[in-house]
């Protein structure tokens, strides 16, 4: 219910809170609800007062040996819990090596019983403070390992009730549309989505000996071309209702993968194409801190590296402006946040698609490849109209468009052929024809 002293108590949250506002942006904290850490305070009274503890049920213990008068194990070092593991005739859970059940057993992260009244209050309180404070949504952890789909719709219920715009993102790794039903989370931590464009890419230059450091990259990083990645686009882009698409929080990674930068094996040129992907595709585009001046980093820990803020001749300062230049287009153009998608080719390493509204359209074509690519895309809604290069990037003046059938015979939709130098993606909005 406080900041901590050491990270500037409430006053600095206050601040950065109101400064962000102030400049029409939002903070979401990060909330985890399934379990807390040793140094909580109703797990250190359990810890000193044992089975007579008032807060005893709010933590999961094997009751026998906290009946008994034995001590947790909370920080024991792990030889010491394997030597008494191994003495008392346990298995290896963390009930019976700590005496208690933790995240993964890691003995400094008990889990938390959701299951009791006074803890699902105590957390439901949490949330209202921190939304009372100002607070703009939640970021979730773990949170179906909280076994009870109804915590999840009070937690909604109570947060929206003080801010009914409140966003709350589930930490989920994989499909599940059942919890985006309106009752429970707005939105997943997109990384079905984060895989297909770093397939993509990536391609050739991907290190899966970084990837294979984490355990969902092990299994779902792997080089892709164009039909498979416009493939897996139409698939991500239709498990869930267009609301729902709209919001999802669409990442390159995080802070439990390795870096971008590493996993497409320190290749430049990937984060450019993944920018103008995951800038121009549904849903709600996040930056990692530092993937924005190229930072690199292997698995957790090694991803969490400091920002170099004292460095700035790291910085790769034509990436940082040309990710500037990207967001700015999509923050322009309502096309390119909120407009329909539609696969208009995929051919060899190469792919394009459609962003278009009411007032606006946008061609977006990748060719991920090593050699230079062509694709021809057959576009109805642009009738009378021709595509422009936007100069976002050094390769806008070398990609070139020609009219391979205007208005044909039999009155066909225009077709536009699009030439696209290796390793290179490009934005190109229609404008009416002078």
């Amino acid at each position: 219910m406080r900041v901590d002293p050491l990270l500037g108590g409430d006053a600095a949250l206050r601040e950065l809170l109101d400064t962000a506002h102030a400049r029409g942006m939002r903070v979401i904290l990060d909330g985890v609800f399934n379990h807390a850490s040793r140094g909580f305070w109703p797990f250190h009274h359990v810890l000193e007062t044992g089975a007579s503890s008032p807060y005893r049920d709010w933590f999961h213990y094997d009751h026998t040996q906290l009946e008994a008068g034995r001590p947790l194990r909370a920080y024991a070092s792990e030889a010491e819990l394997a030597a008494m593991a191994a003495q008392a005739g346990y298995g290896q859970t963390a009930v019976s090596r700590l005496g208690y059940d933790a995240w993964w057993g890691m003995a400094a992260l008990p889990k938390l019983n959701t299951d009791a009244p006074e803890v699902r209050d105590y957390l439901f309180g949490v949330a209202e403070h921190w939304t009372r404070f100002g607070a703009d949504g939640w970021r979730l952890d773990v949170p179906l390992e909280i076994h009870d789909e109804e915590f999840w719709r009070e937690f909604r219920r109570r947060v929206r009730a003080i801010d009914p715009e409140a966003y709350i993102l589930a930490e989920v790794w994989h499909e599940g549309a059942q919890y985006l039903q309106g009752d429970q989370y707005d939105a997943f931590m997109n990384y079905p989505l984060a895989y297909a464009i770093i397939d993509f890419a990536g391609g050739p230059h991907l290190d899966l000996r970084v990837a294979g450091q984490q355990n969902e990259y092990r299994q779902n990083i792997r080089a892709i071309d164009g039909p498979a990645f416009a493939d897996r686009l139409d698939h991500v882009l239709g498990v869930y209702h267009h609301d729902v698409i709209a919001v999802q929080f669409n990442l390159l990674g995080s802070h439990d993968t390795p870096r971008f930068r590493s996993v497409v094996g320190d290749d430049p040129v990937a984060m450019y194409l993944a920018t103008l992907l995951q800038m121009t595709l549904p849903g709600a585009p996040s930056i990692y801190y530092g993937d924005e001046i190229g930072m690199a980093g292997e698995h957790d820990p090694d991803c969490r590296r400091s920002f170099p803020w004292d460095h700035p001749e790291v910085w790769e300062t034509d990436l940082l402006a040309y990710i500037g230049r990207v967001a700015t287009m999509r923050h322009a153009h309502g096309a390119l946040r909120d407009g329909q998608y539609r696969r208009l080719a995929a051919e060899g390493h190469a792919v394009a698609y459609l962003r278009s509204d009411d007032s606006d359209a946008f061609v977006v074509a990748v060719n991920a490849g090593t050699a230079a690519g062509r694709i021809v895309i057959e576009v109805p809604e642009l009738g009378g109209r021709e595509l422009r290069v936007e100069p976002i990037d050094r390769h806008a003046a070398e990609v070139a468009v020609k009219v391979a059938e205007q208005h044909g015979g039999g009155g066909s939709p225009p077709r536009f052929e699009v030439a696209l130098p290796p390793r290179t993606g490009t934005l190109l909005r229609a404008i009416t024809a002078a």
